[in-house]
């Protein structure tokens, strides 16, 4: 066999686009993840309707894609590393595929809680197998920009699990529903692994197998202090996009601006408008000036001041308060640079792995704060209710969120102190390190 033979293309593809093409396959995966972690929103009724479940048994119907996709991060970055991406994200959209079939298909609540935990095992494989094939097929300076584009294919996921679903649900029903989108993520897979590859055309095979070992390389991504910050800055802008934008958002601006739902949530997701314009902006600007420390220091200080003057400030103007919205949701575009900074503080053998662990750890704050914003409002509810919801008064949100604004200026600490990588990756530097200046 000659071993120095290229890996196969795509014919049809110039070698200028074909970098386009193998991340547009891997984004189009992270869109469809994003498409199917909205899907419990939409089915609420239906839901209840067929299995004769509460609010409670919900609940637990969409945790489950999470309870698989956040487990998975670090076994999701080490067999992409081991494996490659091609061949991972090709079976895990098959995966998440036949999730969808069975969920599609539940004559019971058990098995559709299954089906839910396949979604989110093969949606795990998304992110981190998408970013790997960024950093193989575009040079160092792209990554960022890159990474910002697969945040905003993802969020595009997120609002078609909206109102186009609830559209497809009301014409065909959920279960139909639910089948086409198993027979869409299998076609994803299909072109996946028809049009990526795990390396470049021009890149040398390697002359012997430079995977690392698993848990020697576990060990030193766990013993670089980057990969324990980065997710710190990470999350001081991820948690008010997913704890307020996401949740807590909408009754904060129902009982602080006297807005009905409809309008609470139109007004909050202009965070999220934000986040998805704010995360190719910041990807470009830090490939731009060729550093990634200043897009975090800057995407954690206005995130945090945005929230903080929007929750704090008496007497603000609803249009000022959805501008600072607006600016808050472009600066938190910050966050994917933070998957660039994560690449460039550690080895390229090792590049998902890192990243798996840092997504973890970032996804694992925004989760801690859901339940502890709720836990905070609890303490300080004054016992009002209306048609049994409890309500909770301006003052009350005002004294949970300060945790939020809490974390913010850790954040703005971490970004101060990580060291620059200036767009180059740890083998092309040598050691690299978190300092304080």
């Amino acid at each position: 066999m000659n071993k120095n033979r290229r890996p196969e293309t795509s014919a049809f593809l110039a070698p200028a686009f074909r970098p386009w093409a193998v991340w547009s396959v891997g984004a189009l995966f992270f869109c469809y993840a994003f498409f199917q972690r909205m899907v419990p929103s939409v089915t609420v009724a239906d839901i209840m309707r067929d299995f004769g479940v509460g609010g409670a048994v919900l609940g637990n119907l969409a945790a489950f894609y999470f309870y698989a996709y956040a487990g998975l991060q670090i076994p999701v970055g080490v067999t992409i590393d081991r494996f490659g991406p091609r061949r991972v994200l090709a079976a895990a959209a098959v995966l998440s595929g036949a999730g969808s079939l069975m969920f599609a298909l539940a004559p019971t609540i058990g098995v559709a809680y299954m089906g839910r935990l396949l979604v989110g095992a093969g949606a795990g494989f998304a992110l981190i197998g998408t970013l790997k094939l960024c950093a193989v097929w575009f040079p160092p300076e792209r990554f960022a920009l890159v990474t910002g584009l697969t945040t905003m294919l993802g969020a595009f996921g997120a609002i078609n699990g909206q109102a186009p679903l609830a559209a497809a649900i009301g014409a065909v029903g959920w279960r139909a529903t639910m089948v086409v989108a198993a027979l869409v993520a299998v076609a994803i897979g299909g072109l996946i692994w028809a049009i990526a590859r795990d390396r470049r055309d021009d890149a040398p095979p390697p002359a012997i197998d430079v995977r690392p070992s698993v848990f020697r390389g576990i060990g030193g991504l766990l013993a670089t202090p980057a990969n324990w910050v980065l997710p710190l800055i990470m999350g001081s802008m991820a948690v008010p996009m997913l704890a307020f934008a996401g949740l807590w958002g909408v009754p904060f601006m129902m009982e602080a601006y006297g807005l009905e739902r409809p309008a609470a949530a139109a007004t909050t997701s202009i965070f999220l408008v934000g986040h998805a314009i704010g995360s190719v902006l910041m990807g470009w600007f830090s490939d731009r000036i060729r550093r990634r420390k200043p897009p975090m220091v800057i995407g954690t200080a206005v995130t945090t001041c945005a929230t903080a003057a929007l929750v704090f400030l008496p007497g603000l103007p609803l249009l000022a308060a959805q501008a600072l919205l607006l600016a808050g949701g472009i600066a938190s575009g910050a966050t994917p640079v933070g998957f660039a900074f994560t690449r460039e503080h550690n080895r390229a053998e090792r590049a998902a792995t890192a990243m798996g662990l840092v997504n973890l750890l970032n996804m694992g704050i925004a989760a801690v704060f859901q339940p502890l914003l709720g836990w905070l409002l609890d303490l300080n509810w004054d016992g009002r209710l209306i048609e049994g919801a409890r309500i909770y008064s301006v003052a009350t949100f005002r004294t949970a969120f300060l945790s939020m604004v809490v974390l913010g200026v850790a954040g703005i600490v971490a970004a101060l102190l990580v060291r620059e990588t200036r767009c180059q990756p740890l083998e092309d530097r040598g050691s690299i390190s978190v300092t304080v200046h």
